[in-house]
């Protein structure tokens, strides 16, 4: 089975437990949850059943061996996952406000997840290479570094795959479209939300943006993500949309990144772009069902019962 890898930040979240709890005000905190959108994503792909690494970096403390613990047990390769003997491990805190949307302060560009390079050997077997865009805006070390990474991964083969998933809380003075547009000219599949995807192409037409995106000859399917109002999935001949799994959501955190994972494990296997996209909403679904970023039951079994209750049914 070819391989499914990812390269970016791996970070320990420190989340505020209920909501309406501001990160200014003196409170309670719980964690530390292990976490980054790539490892989230890394997480994921081994919880489907695939095979799944990361290439990563961590401090020589306690969070590094929370990050390190949890992706092992769920069976990631974490052989590229290096240990900085000097900076400490990446870290995020969250709050939430009423309405349960997210505010993060990132400590990750100055951490060891920022001190992130290429490895000397790179893996051998990788049939998909998964870049998410917040990692390009963490560190000016770690963006050159992936997509020097990215380059000779495509050379080898791998098929290149695209989030652009931009964090306004860590972009500072990094140039967004310097930083995303040199993936696309490679990536297969991209995956934005529809803000993104405006932000990007700077216009606030999305057939406008669409058309841009198949401007980009490599480009074969993007997936539109769109929250609460599911996913349209667009290739050059078709276009459909996936609504959500419905389930009693806890933390909205990482559901994206489960996205991408469900979505590219079905596309790396030849599956139907509607049986991906399905797979994808319910990992989603089960991702937001557990409070913490990676914390969600994600099994094949789950997934396929969960995609059973609500689209099959549904359509009788």
């Amino acid at each position: 089975m070819k391989e499914i890898w990812t390269m970016g930040e791996t970070i320990c979240e420190i989340m505020r437990p209920e909501v309406d709890m501001p990160l200014e005000r003196t409170g309670e905190f719980t964690g530390p949850f292990p976490s980054g959108a790539p490892a989230i994503f890394a997480d994921t792909v081994a919880k489907m059943g695939y095979v799944s690494g990361i290439i990563g970096r961590v401090g020589a403390d306690e969070f590094g061996v929370c990050i390190r613990k949890r992706l092992e047990e769920d069976r990631v390769n974490c052989s590229l996952l290096s240990t900085d003997p000097i900076l400490s491990t990446g870290v995020a805190f969250v709050s939430y406000d009423r309405n349960g949307e997210r505010k993060f302060i990132f400590h990750m560009g100055n951490s060891a997840a920022g001190n992130l390079s290429v490895p000397k050997k790179l893996p051998e077997n990788v049939g998909l290479f998964h870049i998410m865009g917040c990692s390009l805006t963490s560190s000016k070390k770690m963006a050159e570094s992936i997509l020097q990474t990215m380059k000779a991964l495509y050379e080898a083969g791998a098929v290149i795959t695209f989030d652009p998933n931009v964090r306004i809380e860590i972009l500072k003075e990094i140039d967004l479209m310097s930083s995303v547009l040199p993936i696309l000219e490679y990536s297969s599949v991209f995956m934005p939300g529809l803000h993104e995807l405006l932000t990007i192409f700077e216009t606030e037409s999305m057939d406008q943006a669409i058309d841009q995106v198949f401007q980009y000859p490599n480009i074969k399917v993007l997936v539109l993500k769109q929250g609460k109002k599911g996913a349209q999935i667009i290739t050059r001949e078709s276009h459909f949309d996936i609504p959500i799994c419905k389930v009693r959501a806890k933390d909205p955190t990482g559901a994206g990144d489960s996205f991408d994972a469900a979505f590219l494990c079905g596309y790396l296997s030849g599956l139907p772009l509607e049986t991906c996209a399905r797979q994808a909403s319910a990992a989603a679904a089960l991702n937001t069902a557990a409070f913490g970023p990676m914390e969600g039951i994600i099994t094949p079994g789950r997934v396929s019962d969960l995609i059973h209750q609500n689209y099959e049914v549904r359509s009788i």
